[in-house]
């Protein structure tokens, strides 16, 4: 059971989550990882991403479960920041998830994937990858009402995730859209 330790170690921050790569690096092989799941101690969600059985769910799970899934450079996106963040209301079916590099996995039709050569510098909220906000609204410019994109500027700022100064630049820039 030791293997198993070391999974539920990895995943035990990772909202339940550990993938064959993170297992391999702890010395936990492909075949090990496949007699773990054939005991029921853990399931595949995609390829290669795992879930603890007993693992507590939380609202963040498919944010975690979609930046997993698209590989460990990818991060969350747009709308999708925006909406894990309560910033404001999106369509909840969709999910935006950005990486650097191309991804060539079958993805749930749920996740929408963008190649952004270079990427950005991605943050971590709640412990998930994700575009900074600032730059979230930015991208969410032309998909959505810009009303509903000052409010969750107005949203952000007073959660303290937009500094005074950052917050002023938005604002600037939201008055051209």
């Amino acid at each position: 059971m030791t293997h198993y330790r070391d999974i539920y170690e990895i995943a035990a921050d990772n909202y339940g989550i550990v993938t064959a790569a993170q297992a391999k690096e702890a010395g936990v092989s492909d075949k090990e990882m496949c007699a773990i799941s054939k005991r029921g101690r853990i399931y595949r969600i995609g390829h290669g991403v795992y879930r603890l059985v007993d693992y507590i769910p939380t609202p963040y799970d498919p944010y975690a479960d979609a930046v997993a899934l698209c590989g460990p450079e990818a991060y969350l996106y747009g709308e999708s920041v925006l909406a894990m963040l309560g910033l404001a209301h999106t369509n909840p079916t969709r999910l935006f998830v950005a990486s650097p590099r191309r991804v060539r996995r079958k993805l749930p039709a749920s996740i929408r994937l963008a190649w952004i050569p270079g990427g950005g510098k991605p943050v971590s909220y709640e412990g998930i990858r994700a575009q900074r906000v600032s730059e979230a609204i930015r991208a969410c410019r032309g998909t959505m009402m810009p009303e509903r994109l000052l409010q969750a500027a107005d949203t952000a700022r007073s959660k303290g995730l937009l500094g005074k100064a950052e917050y002023a630049s938005l604002l600037e820039e939201m008055t051209t859209w």
